[in-house]
């Protein structure tokens, strides 16, 4: 055997990579002092959905009415007190969706509806009329501030991009003032559009200036939101024009940064997860990530991510797969199966070696919480490929472990368990996982948890009642009768066996004999039949309790020199082992 040093072999690609820019290049920012990364997030940001204005906008079919309020209605009994409704001036359908929502008396006191306009003036009139009676309502006012909208669409310099800006708040005062009833709580955010793309002294100079027109104080916040409007940087630079934001912002204790991110680079909920280090208040985004190019970032995906580090997200997420299908209702576009904590198979393992793991902690945790008082709350969490427990967010564990030509007898195991209520010991494990390989090495595909119950049926309880199955093998226990001697020191048993010929006739046996306990005694009994069988291993356990309690029972046999399992379920344990030595049998001459 030879080794060698692993040398890059890669190949340059072709590709025309020279034409880009390293955004670093396009906008340097300089923060060797930042604080961000021994900082630790320890509660919940403020929420502001944006999936009726940013999320419908971006969809093939924007949302109707109806699919629109009921993505609202989701929205509260979510916990959104934040929800950004639509662009009022820019479509009728985003205007008279406020307006029923007014008429509808469809907003809870707590509720603040955001509405979006640019800075000017018809617009911004427009925008204020759809949240007249409103009981709290927030204005968003944008315009673009980078170099590249500076010089390519608006061919405007910085000065007058600033008194754009600061125009823009100054008609959203006059006109909520002049329009807007006293009970009406009103707020104002700004975005400096294209923020990441902004240099970092200018952004900070256009939001100073329009707060000198909102002058916030005490009673009278401002929102300052900062998006990353389309993605250009990794996550930490992000987080580095964030705390420098906050640095210098005057008048901070009166603002609340918000975070805006989009997911172009496929790290959008990363980038969002570093500005709240860096300072931000607030998060802006979509669940499940809906939004224009990539979406917005993942509403979902960051609450939960906090709920799995011990924080209360403050959003109600119990139920995911509900939330899910109202999403996938109202935006006609499914959420994919691999989506963070949502989709279908997030907390599925097909892996054998991941399967025993997860097997495996699930009994180590159901072992401390017993210790706890069966506090299911006393006890973290710490189960190996689950970051949460999926009964958490409402999915069963019928859905966690699945099986495929990738599995192992862990995966097997763990089914069993959890469907059939069978504790399977570990060398019958080995066994069934080997007959399930033979399975789908033959079929392919996924084997779910009634198809393997199927063939365990089939292999295990030929006499057992299961769909599509016909009986099979030589013998069946019709009957037993047990005695015990003095002092119970043996068994006297007698049992009916049927024998089943080729030609399906049917012969009763009467057989018995004595034995140092019931197993000893109807394997002693069985030689009367030419079986010559000796038992390895045994193992039982209850199915249910109370009355009608039934057990299994597991017994490894060497019949004949084939050393297999057999398994017996009855309401009686002792004739739960017998059928166990019986399906032994059957098995080894099959």
């Amino acid at each position: 055997m030879k080794t060698e040093r692993n040398t890059n072999n890669q190949q340059p690609s072709g590709m025309p990579f020279g034409k880009y820019q390293s955004f670093l290049d396009r906008n340097p920012v300089w923060l060797p002092d930042r604080t961000w990364p021994d900082k630790r997030i320890t509660k919940a940001p403020r929420w502001l959905s944006t999936d009726l204005r940013d999320g419908n906008q971006s969809l093939i079919e924007p949302m109707d009415p109806a699919r629109k309020r009921k993505m609202f209605d989701l929205l509260i009994s979510l916990g959104f007190k934040e929800i950004e409704v639509g662009f009022p001036a820019a479509s009728q359908a985003d205007f008279d969706f406020c307006r029923d929502l007014v008429e509808d008396d469809a907003i809870p006191d707590d509720v603040t509806i955001s509405v979006l306009t640019q800075s000017r003036p018809e617009i911004i009139h427009r925008t204020i009329d759809a949240i007249d009676g409103m009981p709290r309502a927030s204005v968003h006012l944008y315009n673009a501030t980078s170099p590249l909208f500076r010089r390519v669409v608006f061919h405007n310099d910085k000065e007058a991009t600033l008194a754009l800006a600061v125009s823009g708040a100054q008609d959203v005062v006059s006109y909520m003032e002049k329009t807007l009833p006293d009970s009406t709580i009103a707020g104002f955010e700004y975005s400096p559009e294209f923020f990441v793309d902004t240099e970092s002294d200018f952004a900070l100079a256009v939001c100073e200036a329009v707060m000198d027109v909102w002058q916030p104080g005490l009673d009278r916040e401002i929102i300052l939101n900062l998006p990353t409007t389309v993605e250009r940087c990794t996550p930490n630079v992000y987080a580095d024009q964030i705390e420098y934001f906050c640095r210098n912002l005057t008048r901070r204790e009166y603002a609340v940064i918000s975070a805006h991110n989009h997911n172009d680079r496929g790290t959008g909920v990363a980038t969002t997860e570093l500005a709240l280090l860096a300072g931000a208040d607030r998060v802006e985004g979509c669940l499940f990530g809906h939004g224009e190019r990539t979406g917005n970032v993942d509403l979902i995906t960051v609450a939960l991510n906090l709920f799995s580090q011990g924080i209360d997200p403050q959003l109600k997420l119990d139920d995911i797969d509900s939330v899910r299908r109202t999403v996938e209702y109202c935006t006609s576009m499914d959420v994919p199966a691999r989506a963070p904590y949502g989709g279908d198979l997030v907390y599925t393992s097909f892996s054998g070696s991941h399967q025993d793991a997860i097997k495996k902690g699930f009994a180590v945790r159901k072992t401390a919480v017993a210790a706890a008082g069966g506090d299911e709350n006393a006890v973290s969490w710490d189960v190996p490929y689950l970051p949460v427990d999926p009964k958490d967010v409402g999915r069963s564990y019928e859905a966690v472990v699945r099986v495929n030509s990738q599995s192992g007898k862990g995966g097997v195991a763990y089914l069993m368990s959890t469907t059939r209520h069978l504790d399977l010991p570990r060398r019958l494990q080995l066994e069934l996982s080997q007959i399930i390989q033979r399975h789908t090495d033959r079929f392919g595909g996924e084997i779910t948890a009634e198809q393997l119950w199927q063939i365990f049926v089939d292999e295990y309880l030929p006499y057992t009642a299961a769909d599509g199955l016909r009986p099979w093998g030589k013998y069946r226990l019709l009957s037993t009768t047990l005695s015990s001697g003095d002092e119970g020191e043996h068994s006297d048993l007698s049992a009916v066996i049927r024998e089943y010929g080729p030609g399906d006739e049917q012969t009763d046996h009467l057989i018995s004999a004595q034995g140092n306990g019931p197993i000893d005694a109807f394997v002693t009994a069985l030689r009367s039949l030419d079986i010559a069988i000796s038992v390895l291993d045994y193992a039982e356990h209850a199915l249910s309790e109370g009355g009608d309690a039934t057990a299994a029972a597991y017994v490894e046999c060497n019949v004949d020199g084939q050393v297999l399992w057999g398994c017996g379920i009855d309401p009686s344990t002792m004739k739960a082992s017998f059928k166990a030595i019986v399906s032994a049998v059957n098995r080894a001459l099959r």
